[in-house]
């Protein structure tokens, strides 16, 4: 639980605005802020650390994979955050949360399911039990 976590990008690199919609997939490195419309993914292109801002104005109708994510506008679609997902009071979203840290604002929504990422992979880590012998 308390393992080693990377610190989310304290730069924004892009910015997209207000009044602008793009229809397509994103995909960024770094840190980026949505005060727009997107349809389509928003994806992390790196394994380094990286942080999307969206906004009490922002409208995400797709899939979102980064590091960290901070949400107060509205999201149709999964989130994968594979450090840390804060949902301000603002935020909709409406799809499954897949995340490692998670706070929740007083005002914000979720349909969908939580998903803890475990820090631990048990997956393949198969141990063959052997029978203890007998008359020992």
């Amino acid at each position: 639980m308390f393992g080693k976590t990377e610190k989310p990008q304290s730069q924004i690199d892009s910015l997209i605005g207000v009044g602008t919609h793009i229809d397509g997939n994103i995909n960024f490195s770094g840190g980026l802020r949505v005060d727009g419309r997107v349809t389509g993914n928003i994806v992390a292109l790196t394994e380094k650390s990286s942080t999307l801002v969206l906004s009490d104005q922002a409208v995400i109708e797709g899939k979102i994979v980064v590091s960290h994510a901070v949400v107060n506008g509205t999201v149709s679609g999964a989130i994968h955050a594979s450090e840390y997902v804060e949902l301000q009071p603002k935020a909709k979203v409406s799809g499954d949360i897949h995340y490692k840290a998670m706070e929740i604002q007083l005002g914000a929504s979720v349909d969908g399911m939580l998903h803890h990422l475990d820090n631990v992979q048990a997956d393949n880590k198969v141990v063959t039990l052997i029978p203890a012998t007998q008359g020992d």
